[in-house]
């Protein structure tokens, strides 16, 4: 199993465990442009065309409700791959 296989299988099974750059990875491989915070935020804000932006706490660990958010945009991308095939 490669590494990204490990990484979205730890995404599907809400790990404690992950890091704020395996999230932000996984976002911009499905399109997601990170926007850096103002003012001395640690709230980093990923946009995507025709799709609601996510904030993300740069914050170690990362809470399990961001991963949550994370793990409904792979599996939504895994539906639109499926359906395009």
């Amino acid at each position: 199993m490669s590494k990204w296989d490990k990484l979205i299988t730890r995404i599907c099974n809400l790990s404690k465990d992950l890091r704020f750059d395996e999230l932000r990875k996984v976002l911009e491989s499905c399109g997601y442009e990170m926007n850096a915070p103002r003012s001395g935020s640690s709230h980093y804000t990923f946009r995507k065309q025709g799709c609601a932006p996510i904030t993300i706490p740069k914050h170690e660990p990362i809470k399990k409700v961001y991963v949550e958010m994370v793990r409904q945009i792979v599996e939504s991308e895994a539906e639109n791959d499926e359906d395009a095939e």
